[in-house]
């Protein structure tokens, strides 16, 4: 059985690592970061207007209908290049809670300016640390959305945002009166993050979404597209190491040829294909809308973690001490890694959802 992408996906690949890689070469990620401004406007409506951003939103509103199986293949991609662009935030999330509980008033009002790129979105679960959880979240609506979520990634250049409480999933326009935005120190450089403080503010509810079993749904939807940036993450490390392995020498020889390197090298490689047989499971129940999706979803999540983060530490070890400096791209992926483990909740989180799903299918 070929889990592999379709030929169609396959060669769309080539042409968006192609573009990537042309807008992003090596080290100019750290420069746009040095300038205060890793984000590109300019190259994000630029994608859209390829089609990037629309692959899973049906034509007729604004997309080109291709699927879920081309949308994992781009979040792949750009995970690999730790591409300064907000395609988790607005599509893999905001546009995704639209396109499942909004009316067809609400999908028509949102999802061509997203598919386009002239509107950016992001989603705010947390209400600080802590995995999610129904009881904690404190935001709730009462003549406006009333709350504080943080942090709430790429909020800062969002126009707007999907906001979880309790009852259920809402539509916030960001530029209004009763919104605050406020940055937040982040691990991840690239990404931004803001404690997004919302005091009566207008909000639309998506009508599809009732209650905290719907924000789960999305969760697991999230989950598996995560999985696929984080096993691009991965491969992108796992392929630095290896490259430098081979070009560095000591004591008269490559150190890919000590064994040491080569066991660092063998573990990330096989935990990577673990995590990308366990995304390619997730990317077929996405498609097909499976029963299996929740249990595809923690699955997917918890390897995809395991390997990106094996792979971002093991780099930087292979790299030595220069690893660990500004002048190497390594940390960028190790802070992204770091990132990913957490948003939407951590291992233990997915494990028991993991463990629960399969007792109920048991």
């Amino acid at each position: 059985m070929n889990f592999d992408f379709s030929e169609d996906v396959t060669l769309m690949r080539e042409e968006v690592r192609r573009i990537l890689r042309d807008s992003f070469p090596r080290g100019s990620v750290r420069q746009a970061v040095d300038a205060g401004a890793p984000f590109d406007r300019a190259f994000w409506r630029s994608i859209g207007e390829m089609g990037w951003l629309g692959v899973a939103i049906p034509e007729r509103l604004g997309g080109s209908g291709l699927g879920y199986e081309a949308l994992c293949m781009i979040a792949e991609e750009i995970g690999g290049g730790v591409a300064p662009v907000p395609f988790a935030s607005s599509i893999q999330q905001a546009a995704e809670a639209i396109l499942l509980f909004g009316s067809d008033a609400q999908r028509e009002r949102w999802l061509p300016g997203l598919a386009s790129g002239e509107t950016i979105g992001c989603f705010a679960l947390a209400e600080g640390t802590g995995d999610p959880r129904e009881d904690a979240l404190a935001t709730s609506f009462a003549n406006g959305l009333t709350g504080t979520k943080l942090p709430v990634i790429d909020g800062d250049i969002a126009d707007l945002c999907i906001v979880a409480t309790r009852d259920g999933l809402w539509v916030v326009e960001l530029d209004q009166p009763g919104v605050k935005r406020e940055p937040l120190e982040a691990l991840d450089l690239v990404r931004h993050s803001v404690r997004l403080t919302l005091d009566s503010a207008t909000a639309e509810r998506l009508d599809g979404a009732k209650g905290w079993h719907d924000v789960q749904r999305l969760l697991d939807r999230t989950a598996i597209l995560t999985a696929f940036e984080q096993v691009g993450g991965a491969q992108a490390a796992l392929d630095m190491a290896v490259a430098f392995a081979k070009e560095r020498y000591a004591f008269g020889r490559s150190i890919a040829s000590f064994q040491a390197i080569k066991h660092k090298l063998a573990d990330i490689y096989v935990a990577l294909e673990l995590a990308r047989s366990n995304a390619w499971y997730g990317a077929w129940a996405l498609e097909n809308d499976a029963p299996e999706l929740p249990v595809a979803a923690a699955a997917a999540r918890l390897a995809a973690i395991d390997a990106f983060s094996l792979a971002a530490k093991e780099n930087i070890q292979t790299h030595g001490g220069m690893g660990f400096t500004w002048e190497s791209d390594c940390h960028l992926y190790y802070r992204r890694a770091r990132e990913l483990a957490l948003v939407m909740g951590s291992t233990r989180y997915w494990r028991d959802r993991l463990i629960d799903r399969l007792d109920e299918a048991a």
